[in-house]
């Protein structure tokens, strides 16, 4: 992204009001808010726009340069330390052999980055974030519901990432820092580049991944001798099987956590960009990112039952599974995992700059709120909840990520069966975001998330609950994820024909 595109910001956007008049409107039509926008202006690299869309004739074309970028960018936010702690659940917790988790780690991760590149397309075609997007496939009201479930999704992340990040400070000390205190200086440095928004994080993805990549590679060669590829997986052949799909799921879900934020990161592109060219350089940028990450944490978690010294230094902490990996190398070892923590930036920063925007598209009053004052909300919510959570680290990784999955395949298969299905080769008006009247109403999209999500819960196996189909298979599965997508796509398009031909729209 072009360093000079805040300072072309227009002070004003197109807006339509609720009875369809068009008008041009300040960006922040409040007092408080342009207060702010005026100090804003004249601190260098702080982004001011709030979810109002980004005008064609501020963005810029997709130059070699600028590909390059964005494959960067994504291969940064994907080679983050949480996406290592979950390939470790799949031979830790689940007790899978190194094939099998490979390989679901792989397939699971591969399919969810297929849809992150697509929902990545919508960024340049509208210059909207990715829920406000969704106003005019789902409907406005329901979409909105779809902004609080990423708040909460993206406070789940920003919990586990900084709790990870806390435990390896504190392992690095000596325990002369407390976990609690590294999960507040994660947090802090978290919320410093997302406050200053798309620019400052981007210029930081489009370099972090350097680093990043090193120390993986440094940490592969340490312990990759400790690997044990030679163990089976632990259980019946039925548990086996659906530990399996499990974990499947599970790498699946983590890779689609990005899906609801995917368009936020293209917005300042121009319409003129080839979709395909998005697609593959998001989809090969983030999935070879996360497939690094997730083999390597499937690995590091074989040679924990493997070697006796490893034993000793886990504690049952995603942080101590790192720490043993680098531990043969002594000071470098404890350089690297350092460098492991401020990585965490990479993948905290955008999930916090995507809460900010979705607090603003819940109405009219959130919106008047300047970005910064939900940064720094949801970054002090989430740190919190990680101070809370911090001894139960691996049973909230397994409980919550499928859960997060839940939600977003149930709302993502509406979205592409609304786009495939009911609005192929339509010409969006892109200037009615903000109008109810002239967005889908949503009844139906309303109706068919809630059958999919009664989908979901039958097919659930979670510690909170089992559902009724989960508990027929010999052994309890997980098919939650797989059932919730289902039920909604089953659902969605007979409810979305009797929508148009009763409402119209």
């Amino acid at each position: 992204m072009s360093p000079d595109i805040e300072k072309r910001e227009s002070p004003s956007v197109r807006s339509v009001t609720q009875d369809g008049t068009e008008t041009e409107i300040p960006a922040c039509d409040n007092e408080g808010r342009s207060r702010y926008q005026r100090w804003a202006q004249n601190v260098k690299g702080l982004e001011t726009r709030g979810i109002e869309p980004v005008p064609v004739e501020e963005r810029q074309p997709v130059s070699a340069s600028a590909s390059f970028h964005i494959l960067l960018t994504w291969f940064s936010m994907g080679m983050a330390l949480n996406n290592l702690v979950v390939g470790t659940l799949g031979t830790v917790v689940m007790q899978l052999n190194f094939l099998d988790a490979a390989l679901c780690a792989l397939f699971g991760n591969v399919l969810g980055c297929v849809a992150i590149g697509y929902m990545c397309t919508w960024g340049p075609r509208s210059g909207h974030r990715t829920l406000i997007v969704s106003r005019f496939l789902m409907g406005f009201n329901p979409s909105k519901v779809c902004c609080f479930l990423n708040v909460l999704t993206n406070i789940g992340y920003g919990m586990m990432s900084s709790t990870v990040g806390g435990q390896i400070l504190s392992k690095l000390s000596g325990g002369a820092v407390s976990v609690v205190v590294g999960i507040i200086i994660v947090a802090l440095v978290s919320l410093v580049v997302a406050t200053f928004g798309m620019h400052i994080f981007q210029y930081y993805e489009r370099y972090a991944w350097f680093p990043q990549l090193m120390v993986f590679c440094i940490l592969l060669g340490s312990s990759g001798p400790e690997f044990d590829f030679n163990t089976v997986s632990i259980g019946s052949v039925e548990e086996v099987n659906a530990k399996r799909l499990a974990f499947f799921s599970l790498c699946l879900s983590a890779a689609m956590s990005w899906v609801p934020g995917a368009a936020d990161y293209h917005v300042y592109y121009s319409p003129d960009t080839g979709t395909w060219r998005i697609w593959s350089l998001t989809t090969v940028g983030v999935g070879l990112a996360m497939t690094i990450t997730l083999l390597l944490g499937v690995g590091l978690g074989t040679g924990i039952a493997h070697n006796p010294r490893w034993g000793a230094i886990y504690d049952g902490t995603p942080g101590s599974v790192v720490i043993a990996g680098y531990d043969r190398l002594g000071a470098l070892g404890k350089f690297c995992a350092f460098l492991n923590v401020l990585t965490i930036v990479s993948n905290n920063a955008p999930g916090s700059y995507s809460m900010a925007m979705n607090f603003q598209m819940l109405g009219d009053f959130w919106c008047k709120v300047p970005r910064p004052v939900f940064t720094t909300v949801s970054t002090a919510i989430y740190t919190a909840c990680a101070i809370g959570g911090r001894d139960s680290l691996y049973q909230i990784f397994k409980n919550l990520v499928p859960l997060i999955g839940y939600w977003i395949v149930i709302w993502f298969t509406i979205f592409v069966e609304s786009d495939l299905m009911f609005n192929r080769d339509r010409q969006y008006d892109w200037s009615v975001w903000n109008n109810s009247q002239k967005l889908p109403v949503g009844f139906a999209a309303t109706v068919a998330f809630l059958i999919g999500w009664a989908g979901a819960i039958v097919g659930m196996d979670q510690i909170y609950y089992t559902g009724p189909i989960a508990k027929a298979i010999a052994g309890g599965c997980d098919l939650g994820v797989w059932l919730g997508c289902g039920f909604t796509a089953v659902a969605f398009p007979p409810l979305r024909m009797l929508e148009l031909r009763v409402i119209g729209r």
